[in-house]
C-alpha cells in the first residue's frame, strides 16, 4: 500500500522550445488534476514565437496541479505543473505547499533559508548539472534577471532538459544573446535585440520602461520613432458649430465599442520581423502581367493524366510557379543571396530553399521546402503537400521556418491581383503571385479571352540591382507563358 511519505512532489517547468526564446503561451492542457501520466505523455500544447509544440512529461506520477489557465504566457523556467511521483521519500506534508504562493510572498530574506530544506530528497538523487536549453547551464540563466513569481535562486530542473530534448524537429543553441549580461551591458530580451540590431539602435542609449529596468520592444520602436507632430485640436470649435442634434449611433459588437487583442506568439514576432526588415533591407518591387493559359492548361494535363507520375500528388498553378522560380533562380544565381551586416559581405547561396507563405490561425508563418533546387517535379508536388498540411495543423516545426532563401506568397487565393510583399527576413528576394483570371488579351494578333495574373518581385536592392531582379522577374514570366521553357532552360 502506498501512503504519502512514499510519494514526492515534482515541478515540471517550462522548457526553452526554440533557439533562446524566452516565454511561450500555454495553448491547451491535456491532463486535469487527479490524471495518471506517465513518462514520455504529452501533457500539453504551448505556442512560441515560432510555431506550436507539444510538451511531454519527463516521469510517471499523479498530476496535483495546474499552475496556469489555457491562454497564460509563462516565462521559461517557471513551472507549470505539479506531479505527485511515487518513490521521492518525501514528507507526509510535502503535498501541501504545490505552488507554493505562500513562500514566494514572504520576504527574500526569510524565504532564502527555508527553501533548501524543503526539497532535500528531491534534489538530492539529480546529481547532475541541468541544462536549460538555449541558455547554457541554469547558473548563468538565472542571471540574466529576476522572473516573475519565482525565487532569483531557481534553477531548471532535470525535467527541463528532458522536455526540450524530447520535442521532434527541435534543437535549442545559443544564439549569441543566450549568456548572462555583465558590466553595465542593457538588460533586454534576446528577441528585442535583434530588434535594436536590425533596426540599428544602440540599446545603451534606451532608458527601459520594463519591469527590473528591461528594455522593451517599445523602447526600441519608440528610438526610432519620428517626433509625433502636434495634433490639430478640431473637437472644440466643430462642437461649437454644430446644431444641438443627437449624435449619431456607434456601430457595436455585442454591445462592446472595441476589442483589444493581445499580440503575442506568431503573430508578435512576424510583426517584429516585418517591422525589421522594412526598416533594414531598401526593397524595390518590379511587376508583370503574363498569360498564363498554357500553363493552366499544363495543370490540368498533369492531374489528368498518369503518365507523369503525379498521381495522389497536389497539382496545382503554385507547384509550377514555384518551379519556374527555381529555374530562374538557376538562370541568375546572384540573386539567392544574403546581407551579412557584420561583415559588410554578400554570401550567395548555392541551394535554394525555397519558402511558401502559410496564412494560419495563428498569423502568417514562411515554413521552407529544404533544398528545393534538387527536386524534380513531383518531389516537390510531395514537399509542398506537405508544407501545406503541415502548417493548416499549426504543426509546422522552428526547424521548418529557418534558413529560407528566396519565398513566394500567393495572395491570388485571397482575390487579389498583386502587391509589393516584405522580405523574409535574411533573404534577398519575395515573389507576390496575384489571382488568375479571364481577361482580353491581345493573342496571335486577336483579342480574346486569356487566363492572365500579375506577379510582383520585391528583392533587397542592396546585392540585387535593378538589371537582376528585372531578369529573374522576366524569367519566370517567360516560363509560365510557355511552359515548355521548364524543359530547355531547367
Amino acid at each position: 500500500m502506498t501512503t504519502m511519505t512514499d510519494t514526492s512532489l515534482r515541478e515540471f517547468k517550462m522548457p526553452d522550445v526554440g533557439e533562446g526564446l524566452t516565454e511561450a503561451e500555454i495553448l491547451k492542457w491535456y491532463v486535469q488534476p487527479g490524471d495518471t501520466v506517465t513518462d514520455g505523455q504529452v501533457v500539453c500544447e504551448v505556442e512560441t514565437a515560432k510555431a506550436a509544440v507539444e510538451l511531454p512529461i519527463p516521469y510517471d506520477g499523479v498530476v496535483r496541479e495546474l499552475h496556469f489557465p489555457e491562454g497564460t504566457t509563462v516565462d521559461v523556467g517557471t513551472s507549470i505543473i505539479a506531479v505527485a511521483v511515487a518513490g521521492g521519500g518525501a514528507p507526509a506534508t510535502a503535498p501541501a505547499p504545490v505552488s507554493a504562493p505562500a513562500e514566494e510572498a514572504a520576504p527574500a530574506g526569510s524565504a532564502a533559508k527555508p527553501a533548501p530544506a524543503a526539497e532535500p530528497a528531491a534534489k538530492k538523487p539529480e546529481g547532475r548539472k541541468p541544462v536549460l536549453v538555449g541558455y547554457g547551464v541554469a547558473e548563468s540563466s538565472t542571471k540574466r534577471r529576476p522572473r516573475k513569481g519565482v525565487p532569483a535562486a531557481a534553477a531548471p530542473a532535470e525535467d527541463t532538459l528532458y522536455a526540450a530534448t524530447a520535442i521532434q524537429g527541435i534543437q535549442g543553441e545559443l544564439n549569441g544573446h543566450g549568456h548572462a549580461p555583465g558590466g553595465q551591458r542593457p538588460l533586454a530580451k534576446p528577441p528585442v535585440r535583434k530588434l535594436a540590431k536590425d533596426l540599428g539602435v544602440d540599446l545603451a542609449t534606451i532608458t527601459p520602461s520594463g519591469p527590473d529596468g528591461i528594455i522593451t520592444r517599445e523602447d526600441v520602436h519608440a528610438a526610432v520613432a519620428p517626433p509625433k507632430a502636434p495634433e490639430p485640436v478640431v473637437e472644440a470649435p466643430t462642437a461649437a458649430a454644430a446644431p444641438a442634434v443627437a449624435p449619431a449611433p456607434v456601430v457595436s459588437y455585442d454591445g462592446a465599442r472595441e476589442t483589444r487583442i493581445p499580440v503575442k506568439g506568431v503573430r508578435k514576432a512576424t510583426a517584429a520581423a516585418m517591422v525589421g526588415s522594412a526598416f533594414t533591407a531598401p526593397h524595390v518591387t518590379e511587376f508583370v502581367t503574363v498569360d498564363v493559359t498554357r500553363t493552366m492548361k499544363l495543370v490540368e494535363e498533369l492531374k489528368r493524366s498518369d503518365e507523369f507520375g503525379m498521381r495522389g500528388l497536389r497539382v496545382n498553378p503554385l507547384l509550377l510557379i514555384a518551379k519556374a522560380l527555381l529555374v530562374a533562380v538557376k538562370r541568375n544565381p546572384d540573386i539567392n543571396a544574403s546581407w551579412d551586416e557584420a561583415a559588410q559581405e554578400i554570401v550567395l547561396k548555392h541551394y535554394v530553399n525555397l519558402g511558401i507563405a502559410a496564412a494560419t490561425p495563428r498569423g502568417l508563418i514562411v515554413p521552407n521546402i529544404k533544398d528545393a533546387h534538387a527536386k524534380t517535379l513531383p518531389q516537390l508536388a510531395e514537399s509542398l503537400g506537405e508544407l501545406v498540411s503541415t502548417a493548416k495543423e499549426g504543426r509546422t516545426s522552428p526547424a521548418a521556418m529557418q534558413g529560407g532563401t528566396v519565398t513566394i506568397t500567393n495572395v491570388g487565393v485571397f482575390g487579389i491581383d498583386t502587391g509589393t510583399p516584405i522580405l523574409n527576413p535574411g533573404e534577398s528576394a519575395i515573389l507576390a503571385v496575384g489571382s488568375i483570371k479571364l481577361q482580353p488579351w491581345v493573342h496571335k494578333g486577336k483579342v480574346k479571352p486569356r487566363q492572365v495574373t500579375t506577379l510582383a518581385l520585391s528583392f533587397d536592392h542592396r546585392l540585387v540591382d535593378g538589371e537582376l531582379g528585372s531578369k529573374v522577374l522576366a524569367d519566370v514570366a517567360a516560363i509560365l507563358e510557355q511552359p515548355k521553357r521548364l524543359i530547355t532552360w531547367a
